[in-house]
């Protein structure tokens, strides 16, 4: 059933033949829907139960109204109950035991929280407790856009590895039928024709080992999105250079500290803390009740009569044992405890910022060197191959280059990766991960 839903949501509405059509925003759209990652479900069932916990809290602030009706039919010991007279009556004695006789009540109670501060305290504690799971939630939603942002960059890489191996069968082949040509034309050498195969034997061997690799890349991206491994996907965006605004790291943090949605699920959940440690300090006050009930009693239903009852009621805590006090430090340590991990996840941001900016300079760098060392090993390959055309040179020459040309290639595809990894790490970090996901 998740699978359609996702399916029904990706596709266009007329059917579509071949594989899935799959872009970055498409796919990270599917991971964070509500039948995509299952964190994602899971953070949303999070939020719901701490909507239902601020529900059942407040209900303490609220009349409880209830009815009751019932009939009985009973007898009396009036001597087990101490009823007994002194004075003897002539010719009457009175009963010990009363009835059979039946009592039909029909009733309705009320109660109501007039004065209690610690309910009240604790129904703020449940309401910050509902914020940080929305803002949990928003954080399980950018870690799995993340998780699916890097899924699809591997993804990527794979199939760019795919059409580097192809492209360098494609240029041993080639090479294969110059030096054959070279063979035929009496200026080359069965040295020259078995070295070409050699390397158009390797190139197919990557190619397989690449294929493989894009197969599982592909898998991971669709266990990402939390899509059935049977979907078939075609990926239509493709591993390039995307520059980055400049930031500087103090531009980055204040961003940071502002936005990232662990850092203020993380300052909800200590607010929440503080608000559970006063509830159970406010505990010491006193607290205030109405009560109140109406209904009709009597030995039958023509017979019954209305009454009534109603009141206030004050209790005063003076000794539990100590059970309060130790239940007081226990709420002090637990939000001491989380204002620990808020200025540890403080720390840890600043970190997250120097670690991604970092990153990002070095991969963007990378990125230059391969792009120019990619164009100096196809230019030095086309001279190898005109100088063996020319006879002036061997394959030997030929074969440095295309193996030169061939890691010129993989360095340029693992440096854009790197490099549109780092964005992302970079993005989230910043807390604007959904930014880099165009």
């Amino acid at each position: 059933m998740r699978m359609v839903l996702i399916l029904a949501a990706a596709l266009p509405l007329v059917a579509q033949q071949g594989p899935l059509q799959l872009s970055l925003r498409r796919a990270v759209e599917l991971a964070t829907s509500s039948e995509g990652n299952v964190n994602v479900q899971l953070a949303a069932e999070a939020v719901k139960q701490a909507e239902s916990r601020s529900a059942q809290t407040r209900a303490a602030l609220l009349p409880d109204l209830s009815a009751t009706a019932g009939a009985r039919n009973q007898t009396v010991n009036l001597a087990a109950m101490g009823v007994r007279f002194a004075v003897p009556i002539p010719g009457f004695s009175f009963p010990s035991l009363v009835g059979p006789f039946t009592v039909i009540d029909g009733r309705v109670s009320v109660t109501q929280t007039v004065f209690d501060f610690a309910s009240v305290r604790r129904l703020q504690a449940s309401k910050s407790g509902v914020t940080a799971a929305r803002s949990e939630s928003v954080r399980v939603g950018d870690a799995v856009a993340a998780q699916v942002a890097r899924a699809y960059m591997g993804a990527l890489k794979a199939d760019a590895d795919v059409e580097a191996a192809e492209a360098n069968v494609e240029l041993a082949e080639a090479v294969l039928k110059q030096a054959e040509n070279q063979k035929a034309a009496g200026t080359g050498t069965g040295i020259e024709i078995t070295r070409a195969r050699v390397q158009l034997a390797n190139d197919r061997q990557r190619l397989l080992q690449s294929k493989n690799a894009q197969r599982a890349g592909h898998l991971q991206l669709l266990r990402s999105m939390g899509a059935s491994l049977d979907v078939d996907v075609q990926l239509t965006d493709r591993l390039e250079y995307r520059p980055v605004d400049a930031v500087t790291i103090e531009q980055a943090r204040a961003k940071a500290l502002r936005e990232r949605p662990d850092l203020r699920a993380q300052i909800d959940r200590e607010q929440t803390a503080r608000l559970s440690a006063s509830a159970v300090k406010l505990e010491r006050l006193p607290s205030v009740q109405a009560f109140g009930d109406y209904g009709s009693i009597g030995s039958g239903f023509d017979s019954a009569l209305p009454t009534r009852t109603f009141g206030v009621s004050v209790r005063i805590p003076l000794f539990d044992g100590g059970r309060r006090d130790a239940r007081r430090a226990e709420a002090a340590s637990q939000h001491r405890q989380e204002r620990a991990r808020t200025e540890d996840l403080k720390e840890q941001v600043e970190l997250d910022i120097r670690l991604a900016l970092d990153a990002l300079r070095s991969s963007e760098e990378q990125v230059k060197v391969a792009r120019e060392g990619l164009e100096l090993a196809v230019n030095e390959l086309a001279q190898a191959r005109r100088r063996y055309d020319a006879g002036v040179a061997g394959s030997l020459e030929v074969t440095d280059a295309q193996t030169r040309l061939e890691r010129a290639r993989d360095n340029q595809t693992a440096a854009l990766f790197q490099y549109n990894v780092a964005r992302v790490d970079l993005a989230q970090a910043m807390g604007n991960v959904r930014s880099v996901i165009q």
